[in-house]
């Protein structure tokens, strides 16, 4: 589960590093100061919870039912939570006008981030040092 781990958190880092870059580099001028900012925010979260799965990866060979969760739920909420933001505040560029379905699943996705949040701290309670 470590390498799976390392593994995901070196992917999600790598595409947060492209999106963070096209956001500053590619998206100014073209999309509003406000879509602009829901863009930061999702690659902000994105990096965040990133760096949170690779902390993950110090805790798994406790083969932890929590560790497992944290890193199922903190990969879930990448996906719809900054995703969604992604796809939010780049709509009109992609030709996208339906986004109600998008709306309620920023949060969702910010649920999962708790979800992780609680699996972890639940692992470090029960992690032997």
């Amino acid at each position: 589960m470590n390498k799976q781990i390392i593994l995901t958190a070196a992917f999600f880092g790598m595409v947060a590093v492209i999106l963070g870059a096209f956001g500053a580099h590619g998206l100014e001028g073209k999309v509003s100061d406000s879509q602009l900012e829901t863009w930061e925010t999702a690659n902000r979260y994105h990096f965040y919870h990133t760096l949170a799965l690779l902390f993950l990866s110090t805790f798994s060979r406790a083969k932890s039912q929590s560790i497992r969760l944290s890193f199922i739920a903190f990969t879930v909420g990448i996906l719809l939570f900054s995703g969604s933001l992604y796809i939010l505040s780049t709509r009109e560029l992609l030709g996208i006008t339906k986004v109600s379905m998008l709306g309620p699943i920023t949060p969702i996705g910010g649920l999962f981030f708790i979800i992780g949040w609680i699996g972890l701290f639940s692992a470090a309670l029960r992690h032997r040092a």
